[in-house]
């Protein structure tokens, strides 16, 4: 079993985008989406993979990750997923030691940007960057599967 520490924060200005260390372009679409989990298929450059999570709200979940074929990936994206597809540039910042990993969302949600820790631990101290905004984790608006179903676009309290 594979548990996801996790936090999610906004930014508060541009700055972390001189410490980038590398970009890769994502694809995902939701097969499901339930009260307990969801269920996806995420595409980067040539690779591909399932992803099932738990539902749970806040830092910690269950996540199961299972490389596919990339063909495979794609003809379940375009046939089975349910759309808006969610499309983002993801940037890896290295900061004191942690990479974050830092979501510039495209397509239907482009405008929001989203920073996210994992840790190996709950509970495990980190040092917020001074580019760091307000922390998210808690809200379910955030989260990609709810960002396919209420694209950011269609938010009125931005």
């Amino acid at each position: 079993m594979a548990i996801e520490i996790e936090h999610k924060f906004l930014l508060a200005n541009e700055d972390w985008r001189q410490h980038v260390k590398k970009s890769v372009k994502y694809k995902q679409g939701y097969l499901s989406s339930q009260p307990t989990s969801s269920i996806r298929i995420r595409i980067s450059d040539n690779q591909a993979w399932l992803n099932i999570k738990s539902a749970t709200i806040g830092t910690e979940r269950l996540e199961f990750e299972y490389e596919i074929p990339l063909s495979d990936a794609d003809e379940i994206i375009n046939t089975l997923c349910r759309k808006p597809l969610i499309e983002k540039i993801r940037h890896f910042v290295t900061n004191d030691r942690n990479i974050w990993e830092i979501d510039e969302f495209q397509g239907e949600n482009q405008g929001l940007i989203v920073a996210e820790i994992e840790l190996s631990k709950v509970g495990q101290n980190f040092t917020k960057p001074h580019w760091l905004g307000a922390e998210v984790t808690h809200d379910l608006r955030y989260y990609n599967n709810n960002l396919a179903l209420n694209p950011y676009i269609n938010w009125s309290n931005k």
